[in-house]
């Protein structure tokens, strides 16, 4: 299952010259994940609330293609490469929605499990691991 979310660049996204900083690709690839376990009935704060854990990124590998700009409009998408006991693999890429869809940036990320007092690494609870697809 591959989850899309839009999303248009602003001038805050942006360096001086017009182009999508770099590192704000994470921060678009993050508002997908985060919206994508929505959907799937994941809150991330009421998880934290009730079973005192949360997923935390242990793990990114991007590849840039092309620049997104001032007033692009996005599609960010999720896809789960894995499902691990206490991680998991999510492939993500940003495309420019027009005519033509252009790959802009892709990616994995690997999100971990931890309890959220400690930081501490533990299995994902299998209430959660159910509801991935």
């Amino acid at each position: 299952m591959s989850f899309a979310f839009p999303i248009r660049v602003y001038w805050e996204d942006t360096d001086a010259g017009g182009i999508v900083f770099y590192a704000n690709y994470l921060k678009f690839f993050e508002r997908a994940r985060t919206e994508w376990l929505r959907h799937l009935g994941i809150e991330q704060q009421a998880l934290r609330e009730t079973t005192g854990g949360m997923f935390v990124v242990v793990e990114t590998q991007l590849k840039y293609h092309r620049p997104a700009q001032l007033d692009d409009l996005l599609s960010v998408n999720a896809t789960m490469l894995n499902k691990g006991r206490s991680s998991l693999v999510i492939a993500q890429q940003a495309w420019r929605q027009a005519d033509t869809p252009l790959l802009l940036c892709e990616g994995s990320i690997r999100i971990g499990w931890v309890q959220a007092s400690t930081l501490k690494p533990e299995r994902i609870p299998t209430s959660i691991l159910e509801r991935l697809i």
